[in-house]
């Protein structure tokens, strides 16, 4: 007698979408497609700060960023992820606007 086996691939049995499955697929991709969205809001409002060096529009143009930013950090925690340092340091947020974060 041979002691030859089946490929393990051949017997594994395929697994079955559930309706849970699928569900949480969707939210995983709808999470993904939210936080997408706010990351580039925050790069748009601190694009829009760093044209405003001094001067009119400046404090609108922090408050906005900061806001965007707050939303952000906010989103990605309640999603696990909280390393703030590395966002701040990816979208080269100024110190000004982490000073801001949480003062309302």
């Amino acid at each position: 007698m041979s002691n030859l086996r089946m490929p393990q691939n051949f017997s594994q049995t395929t697994r079955l979408e559930t309706g849970e499955s699928i569900l949480n697929y969707e939210i995983m991709e709808e999470q993904a497609a939210s936080l997408g969205r706010a990351g580039r809001k925050v790069e748009a409002t601190l694009e829009a700060l760093r044209a405003h060096p001094g001067g009119e529009g400046r404090a609108a143009a922090l408050k906005a960023a900061a806001d965007a930013v707050w939303s952000f950090l906010v989103q990605r925690e309640a999603m696990g992820l909280r390393d703030r340092a590395y966002i701040a340091a990816h979208y080269k947020i100024p110190r000004e606007v982490m000073n801001r974060l949480g003062g309302r």
